[in-house]
């Protein structure tokens, strides 16, 4: 067993990361010692990411204990870099965290010198290099041990010596190139912001609060012409937890109004009401998806709009139950029934297609539900290619007395590989609607006919309400 990682108390006493178990307890016999859990850590560094998003929405992780921000452009509350490196520092060691900071140009640049606790870039070991260590110790043995010094060695050299991405690690090193990190939540089209001198803890205040944002949020959307699809509430703790709301539309909107009544909603479904703790010195809105939304011109006659008042009620039920929960059919073209139509979440969208309507007072053609699978029954029959007389279900036999059909469904013979042949792709089907003496209606149909199988079989697909 060896030493995945030491606190600063353990470094001070010669005790390393990889040092066997048995070597440090031989050096300091009352050592302390915890098994490693890496997924607590991911954790625990989310959790401070979502913390350091109060700086910038474009925070990373760096396994398995770094992090990395990119604060260019938000420097709004502070004077300066240093300013805002000196308030996070302050944040994290108030919740007991022991932290190194580095500014850098690049990402490389300010993780390595945080990493090794370096403030000159040509000071950095060899080992910043994120390389394989084969190359740290040939480039040990060829006299570089710092950055420094591959800094004024031709790059050619290196690159035929030690590889192509060595050198381009260098750069980045240098500064010389810059790699984009990528943040672990995208960024958001509009988001608005406010900051509190003394943290609040009041709901009333709270919801004040993003009632104005969500206002100021419907203004920046409308100068882009487009409205929000989701909008996410975070509201930051001045201990540095985050909670965050999130609600999602049937359609791009913004309306303030609307936007309230929903995220109202979703605090009252939650299982766990907010906890202010000492209060929340930071709220944001933001508006990660939005798609064009175009004026509208209002008639001098009000008028209900059926689309509209089905997607602010897609909308409540989706913040109570689940957006995914409230779901669409979208018709397909296609005969076979379990493929005419695509269940879909609502929020993707209105159904579509064109739906057959029965004429007024008869039957639908077909269920509104179906078995998947069909459901295998015995059946006595006319043949060949007759109509059902009785059919036995679930060990109950049913006597028909009224029958309709038969719709005959052929195979897509356009989707096989060998085209328009007899005899592939499957039999045909013969449907039937059928009602059996105590007047239960049923759908039926027969799998394959008598000169396509010799035994063709009967399913039950789906009952009439």
């Amino acid at each position: 067993m060896r030493l995945a990682a030491c606190d600063a108390g353990a470094l001070k006493l010669g005790i390393i990361p990889g040092m066997t178990l048995a070597d440090a307890r031989a050096r300091v016999p009352g050592l302390l010692a915890f098994d490693s859990e890496p997924a607590a850590d991911t954790r625990l560094l989310e959790w401070l990411a979502d913390g350091c998003e109060r700086y910038t929405p474009s925070c990373a992780l760096r396994l398995p204990q770094g992090l990395l921000l990119d604060i260019s452009g938000c420097l709004h509350l502070h004077e300066s870099e240093g300013a805002l490196a000196g308030d996070l520092k302050a944040r994290l060691r108030h919740g007991g965290m022991t932290v190194r900071l580095a500014l850098g140009n690049t990402p490389d640049s300010a993780f390595a010198k945080a990493r090794f606790a370096v403030k000159d870039i040509s000071a950095l070991p060899v080992e910043a290099l994120e390389v394989d260590a084969k190359i740290h110790v040939a480039l040990k043995r060829a006299g570089l041990r710092s950055i420094g010094d591959l800094a004024v060695r031709p790059r050619q050299s290196l690159a035929a010596r030690f590889g192509k991405m060595t050198v381009v690690k260098l750069a980045r090193l240098l500064e010389e190139e810059d790699a984009r990190i990528t943040p672990r939540r995208s960024l958001p089209v509009v988001h608005v912001e406010r900051n509190f001198a003394e943290p609040v803890a009041r709901t009333d205040d709270v919801l004040a609060t993003i009632e104005a944002l969500a206002g100021e949020a419907a203004i920046l959307l409308r100068e882009r012409g487009e409205g929000g699809r989701r909008f996410e509430v975070s509201l930051f703790r001045s201990d540095g937890h985050v909670a965050r709301l999130a609600v999602e539309t049937g359609g791009p909107t913004r309306d303030a109004i609307l936007l309230m009544r929903l995220i109202r909603e979703r605090i009252d479904a939650l299982a766990d009401q907010l906890d202010p703790g000492f209060g929340y010195d930071l709220i944001r809105l933001a508006v990660p998806l939005a798609e064009r939304l175009d004026p509208v011109q209002v008639g001098l006659e009000r008028r209900v709009d059926a689309k509209a008042e089905a997607a602010a009620l897609v909308d409540r039920l989706g913040v109570r139950l689940g957006i995914d929960a409230i779901r669409h059919f979208h018709a397909r073209d296609t005969h076979i029934p379990e493929r005419a139509a695509l269940e879909a979440a609502a929020i993707k969208g209105p159904s579509s297609g064109q739906w057959p309507k029965p004429q007024p007072g008869e039957p639908a053609m077909r269920p509104f539900r179906l078995f998947d699978p069909p459901q295998q029954v015995e059946v006595i029959a006319a043949v060949p290619d007759g109509p059902p007389l009785q059919f036995r279900w679930r060990r109950r036999l049913h006597q028909i007395v009224l029958h309709e059909g038969p719709e005959r469904i052929a195979p897509e013979w356009w989707r096989r590989k060998t085209g328009h042949e007899p005899g592939q792709g499957g039999p045909t089907r013969d449907y039937y609607r059928v009602e059996d003496s105590k007047g239960r209606r049923f759908w039926l149909f027969r799998h394959g006919l008598y000169n396509e199988t010799s035994n063709p079989h009967w399913y039950l697909h789906g009952l009439f309400a």
